[in-house]
């Protein structure tokens, strides 16, 4: 059973000295200074954010789950500009960039449960949603997070409201509608590392029943290194460019009805992710020992020479040092109300995505292994919601749903394995469908129980080429589950609510992204010595197959609300078990390079912790998590939660200096602390897989006159410039060690309305 104590113990032992000295005292002196002279006024409280996480409106105390919202309008002050800073902020979240070296990708893992990958034959294990839309590829999902109404962040299985690979979790990224309110807002922001980003949001009535709002916005920052073999690379290291754009129209001809038609597009390109190859450390493997086709001898000093640093990047293939990715969506939200009681809601999208990428994974001038990829996926998404009373006493949420996803991934003519040729062609189609009902009843006027079910049906159809001898391998599979969830809320006399939730949450199995086994498959049926009866063999029973549906079970209970008008509080405890859990394992066979399927039981149980503090000028924000996890034993080793650091910490104090004359400035600090973690499930030190800790500070200072006409600020991200790894990949051969693109960054930012 985890403890209050055993955190204590373990924030002391983990955080650097100057880190715990600002946790401990912060607190101490802001009640002591602030709490004599502070009298809060209505306007000073803390106004609790309402959240649409169970699909109906409510403030976020009233939930029985665990959930951290964010303020669409405060993320620029905290530093947050895209998803992968909101992973900074939030207990028991670690939001990375892995995928393919590009770096718009989003991995995050929440409680343990996330994805390393992003070809189409995975799938995450948190969903990402925009205005109801499910997300359904990780390369892309780093949104600007530019004029949205809020990002809410919910921690544990959402099997049945959510359902859609939501066993880790899931995020809602909601932005703003349209009304009748006639505002302009720009943003500008200019720093250090070449950083330029300005948006544009207008929001204008048309007429009475019609109005619309859009959104431009344009983000560039410099690299980190240098191509130092590819003196014509179009981009540094880590160079980002990025344009997108948001257009929303709103139709309202009634009270009761109403029309919102979004349309987005972004386009994004740069240079490859920054990484470097360690080589040395492995001298069995073939690059270090010569046992390569080429018979080269490589060594670290190959991949980072002399008078370079390790975030240059000594490839010498042109494909592979640019990245890009497009994306274009529409959807359509409908809502009726049928009558005061009941409410219909049909939310319709089609969205499309495709990139470029890939590896040099020698990371040399050589040409060994190198991977540059393309990858595309199209979907469909219609959910149908009936939601309202059936009582006084009772209200429900209740829905039908359908997706469908088709994609490809592509490696080929201009990739290699040990200098030779490479294949990689998969395919997948997927086809979802699901039905969920959701029922909240008050038992009196402090005691309430809610439950919901949901049933899926699942499908894929995946096919792979990895040896043109062989030709593609064809699969189908289909899955079912039925979820469910039970929770009561009890809100006390002071105000504060208290829940206890037992959540029932699933998954699809998936196929193995990298199936270079079924070359050994094949050589091991005879080959090309008896090709006919190799590639019948093979076809009958081979090892692209799908796994096993995951399922999970998280039993929570939890405390949050007001404690008094200076504090709020969120407190959740829970255990989650999960089965038939694919980790990913990747390894350089004499095929290629695999990526198979590690099927596990895992147990992730822990504590969390958000509180707020207001006390006149004077308000912080702290998270922390901890969280153990344990995962049964495979084949006489113990694998680990990959990229689950055991301890989340966080801390946002802000002050507010009143001028004369009724001009403002502000000032807050924000700190972020991420623990030890292993980039694969392998803890052997053998492995030097280990992600050491990490501790992030940003500062803003903003200035507002008395008449709010703009504000402008100071600020810096990463004022330390804390360097560090974001993954970590043994493969055998050698070790990938995949950096931040998180260098320091100061600037100044300027927003003004009008």
């Amino acid at each position: 059973m985890i403890t209050n104590t055993d955190v204590s113990k373990t924030l002391a032992s983990k955080l650097s000295p100057v880190a715990l000295a600002v946790a401990l005292t912060v607190p101490a002196i802001s009640f002591s200074t602030f709490a004599q002279e502070a009298e809060v006024t209505e306007e000073q409280k803390y106004e609790a954010i309402t959240v649409t996480a169970t699909k109906r409106p409510q403030v976020i105390y009233e939930v029985p789950i665990a959930i951290s919202a964010f303020d669409g309008d405060m993320l620029a002050e905290q530093g947050i500009t895209d998803l992968t800073d909101v992973g900074k902020f939030v207990p028991n979240l670690n939001v990375t960039g892995f995928s393919a070296g590009h770096t718009s990708s989003v991995n995050p893992f929440i409680r343990g449960i996330g994805l390393q990958d992003h070809l189409i034959t995975t799938d995450p294990g948190v969903s990402v949603y925009v205005d109801g839309v499910y997300l359904g590829r990780q390369v892309g999902q780093n949104w600007s997070l530019n004029n949205i109404e809020r990002i809410e962040v919910l921690r544990g299985p959402q099997g049945t409201l959510y359902g859609r690979n939501s066993i880790g979790g899931a995020i809602n990224i909601i932005t703003k509608e349209p009304d009748q309110g006639d505002v302009t807002k720009v943003n500008a922001e200019f720093g250090t590392r070449g950083r330029v980003k300005t948006d544009l949001f207008v929001n204008h009535a048309l007429s009475d029943t019609l109005a619309f709002n859009m959104n431009l916005a344009y983000n560039t920052r410099d690299g980190l290194g240098e191509f130092i073999n590819v003196p014509n690379a179009e981009y540094d290291v880590g160079e980002t460019e990025d344009i997108s754009g948001r257009i929303s129209v709103k139709f309202e001809p009634s009270d009761d009805f109403r029309m919102v038609l979004t349309a987005d597009a972004n386009n994004g390109d740069g240079g490859l992710r920054p990484y470097t190859v360690l080589i040395d450390e492995m001298p069995e493997g073939r690059f270090y020992a010569g046992t390569n086709s080429l018979g080269l001898e490589l060594r670290n000093t190959d991949v980072t020479p002399e008078g370079y640093d390790i975030y240059d990047n000594a490839t010498g293939t042109p494909e592979v040092t640019s990245v890009s990715n497009e994306a274009r969506g529409v959807s359509l939200t409908t809502e009726w109300d049928i009558s005061d009681d009941y409410t219909a809601k049909v939310v319709a999208s089609r969205r499309t995505s495709k990139y470029k990428a890939g590896l040099d994974d020698d990371g040399t001038i050589y040409s060994l292994d190198q991977y540059p990829e393309r990858g595309e996926a199209d979907q469909t998404s219609i959910e149908v919601q009936l939601n309202g009373y059936i009582n006084e006493y009772t209200d429900f949420v209740a829905g039908l749903y359908y997706f469908n996803e088709e994609g490809s991934n592509r490696q080929g003519s201009d990739s290699s394995f040990d200098g030779g040729g490479n294949t990689l062609q998969l395919d997948q189609e997927t086809t979802s469908k699901a039905v969920y009902l959701n029922l909240r009843h008050d038992l009196t006027d402090e005691l309430s129980v809610s439950g919901g079910i949901r049933y899926t049906e699942d499908e894929k159809d995946a096919s792979a080429n990895v040896f043109d001898a062989l030709g593609t391998i064809y699969d189908a599979n289909d899955w079912d589950e039925v979820t469910w969830e039970l929770a009561t809320n009890y809100t006390f006399e002071n105000g504060m609510t208290g829940y206890a939730t037992i959540q029932n949450g699933y998954q699809s199995g998936q196929y193995p992204a990298r199936p270079y086994c079924l070359i050994g498959e094949f050589f091991g049926a005879g080959g090309f010595d008896d090709l006919d009866n190799a590639v019948a063999a093979v076809n009958a029973s081979n090892c692209f197959v799908a796994s096993d549906n995951i399922t999970a079970v998280n039993y929570e209970v939890g405390v949050k609300g007001r404690v008094n008008e200076y504090f709020d509080v969120s407190v959740a405890v829970f255990n989650t078990e999960f089965e038939d859990l694919p980790y990913q394992v990747s390894r350089v066979s004499e095929g290629g390079f695999d990526t198979a399927n590690l099927v596990v039981e895992q147990t992730s149980r822990g504590i969390e912790l958000d509180t707020t503090l207001n006390v006149g000028n004077f308000s912080m924000l702290t998270s922390i998590g901890y969280m153990d996890v344990e995962v049964d034993e495979q084949d006489g080793f113990n694998p680990v939660a990959p990229l689950t650091p055991d301890l989340t910490f966080a801390i946002g104090p802000s002050y507010t200096f009143d001028l004369e004359g009724g001009d403002k400035i502000r000032a807050r600090i924000d700190y972020s602390y991420r623990a030890d973690m292993y980039g694969e499930p392998s803890s052997e030190p053998a492995r030097m897989t280990e992600i050491e800790s990490r501790e992030l500070v940003n500062f803003d200072v903003a200035y507002t006159p008395a008449d709010e006409a703009y504000t402008v600020a100071l600020y810096g991200r990463n004022i330390f410039d804390e360097r560090y790894d974001n993954a970590r990949l043994n493969t055998g051969d050698y070790i990938l060690q995949v950096l931040s693109n998180d260098a320091s960054e100061f600037g100044v930012r300027f927003s003004t309305e009008f």
